[in-house]
């Protein structure tokens, strides 16, 4: 006999693991199909007796990854009805414990909040938290920011992906208390274009009130594309569909299939062109009108507590699929910085040619390598992760708000070092999953000092999500973050604050980002 919990729209049965409650597959909206493809969710409709809630619900339509293969990406169904959750907690027993709402990542175009990386009782149970992980629609499903969309009801462009976040909020604060959370604090997390999501939540208004306090791991508030962005993206695919950009009925008739095709081709061609992720939120004006710094500058999200960091080789992952990366020279390097970071300064140097001489004076000073290739990791690891994070701790610091930064630094034993502390290395030390897959121990390293740096980050993700403080006691003090100082934890084999670390890196990206 399975444990049943009364929901807004039912009753579920959910059952026992490892000491915890679990309940899969939960419904927060109506399958997004037919005519409800490209539209906003719609709260999901009632059902009589009891629904099981033992399996994970499909992950959303998406084409297979190499860093999702690498992460554990079930290989399972894939379909259009994919807006469910999942809720493991320690009892549904009125506890009222904090609730941690996670967002997975997948460059908001693969992912699932079922990922068996996830998947950790023993985060549960050790932090006396609930966790809730979510699906959402992605690429074209969720963040196609196609015109024509906007002249329907809602206007909405591009931001159905966020609007599935907020209605699985939603669903949290009004469903929650029953599963022995708090729905008056509500801890939003997320890594990669998950903390890219956190960081848009901060910045939609609709979404205040919904959370309490947010980490952003690997992810910031900057990746929000303007309209014209949107609608160049959507204008590609489009045309790899052979459909008339006005021909909204067609393709919500299209197989799902096909759209995944177009939209492999889409990014191919996208690549170059566009600076950042094709697929991504949009200013649509209708559920952002401004960008998040913008929103949060104006007082928005003042009283979310915010914890944010980056890994110190987060581009290193990216160089597996790189094949060129090795046979960078000077030039090449040069060439590839402009296309990024493009333009001069006021002297009229150059902003690559300045980039590149800043990171190798600076990696030099602190007897870090300099190739090309080393630099371009740096350079592009910042760009897209590091400073943006920083940004939005300046900003949250200078607004009053609080706010907590990391950088986590252990390092990866795969391919004899080279990937460094890359991107989504972080991911099993926070819930605790370190030798749960086949494989992940090669990826992540194993041994006391990893089980340590695991123990010690998930106490202080679980603190932070109680008190708003990531300090404990296995850990240490951990100041609040301010401009001047910079106080950042290192997270890695030692732990410890150090203020303002690649400062001078970092600084580059002034009035560039």
């Amino acid at each position: 006999m399975g444990t049943i919990v009364e929901t807004r729209s039912g009753k579920v049965e959910g059952g026992q693991e490892q000491g915890v409650l679990v309940f899969r597959g939960i419904p927060f909206a109506r399958p997004p199909i037919g005519e409800g493809r490209l539209r906003p969710p719609v709260r999901e409709e009632p059902w009589s007796g009891v629904r099981p809630a033992l399996q994970h619900g499909a992950s959303a339509p998406q084409n297979a990854s190499m860093v999702g293969a690498l992460l554990g990406l079930p290989g399972g169904r894939h379909e259009e009805d994919c807006l469910t959750l999942a809720v493991t907690t320690p009892a549904c027993d009125g506890a009222r414990r904090p609730v941690m709402f996670w967002i997975h990542g997948g460059g908001f175009v693969f992912g699932a909040g079922s990922q068996p990386i996830y998947d950790s009782p023993g985060f549960v149970s050790r932090g006396d938290v609930v966790l809730v992980s979510i699906n959402y629609r992605l690429g074209a499903f969720g963040w196609l920011a196609l015109p024509a969309l906007g002249e329907e009801e809602g206007g909405v462009v591009g931001n159905l992906g966020l609007l599935d976040q907020i209605a699985a909020l939603e669903w949290v604060r009004d469903c929650i208390e029953t599963f022995g959370g708090d729905p008056d604090n509500v801890t939003i997390f997320g890594e990669s274009a998950g903390g890219m999501s956190v960081g848009t939540l901060l910045g939609t208004p609709r979404a205040r009130g919904l959370f309490r306090r947010a980490i952003l791991q690997s992810g910031a508030a900057h990746n929000v594309a303007p309209l014209e962005t949107g609608a160049r993206v959507a204008e590609v695919l489009m045309k790899e569909l052979g459909l008339d950009p006005r021909a909204v009925d067609r393709l919500r008739a299209i197989p799902a299939d096909a759209i995944l095709e177009a939209q492999s081709r889409a990014l191919l061609q996208m690549a170059q062109q566009v600076r950042g992720i094709p697929f991504q939120p949009t200013l649509d004006g209708a559920v952002l009108s401004a960008p998040p710094l913008a929103a949060l500058a104006g007082g928005l999200a003042r009283e979310v507590d915010v914890l944010v960091g980056t890994n110190a080789d987060e581009w290193r992952l990216f160089g597996i699929a790189d094949t060129k990366v090795r046979e960078l020279d000077d030039a090449a390097l040069e060439r590839r910085v402009e296309r990024n970071v493009p333009g001069r300064d006021g002297s009229g140097r150059q902003h690559a040619e300045r980039a590149i001489a800043t990171y190798r004076a600076a990696r030099s000073d602190a007897g870090l390598p300099v190739a090309p290739a080393d630099l371009w990791f740096a350079i592009e690891g910042d760009r897209f992760f590091g400073a943006p994070a920083l940004r939005l701790a300046e900003r949250k610091a200078a607004d009053g708000g609080r706010v907590f930064k990391y950088l986590f630094t252990w390092r990866s034993p795969a391919m004899n070092g080279a990937l460094g502390s890359c991107h989504a290395l972080e991911i099993p030390f926070v819930f605790g999953t370190l030798g749960t897959l086949p494989g992940l121990r090669a990826f992540v390293g194993e041994g006391p000092l990893a089980e340590r740096l695991s123990l010690q980050m998930q106490d202080a993700w679980t603190s932070f999500a109680r008190t708003g403080e990531p300090g404990h006691a296995g850990l240490g003090t951990w100041p609040a973050f301010d401009a001047e100082r910079a106080a950042t934890m290192l997270l890695g084999a030692e732990c410890g604050v150090a203020d303002g670390p690649h400062r001078t890196e970092l600084g580059f990206w002034d009035g560039l980002l």
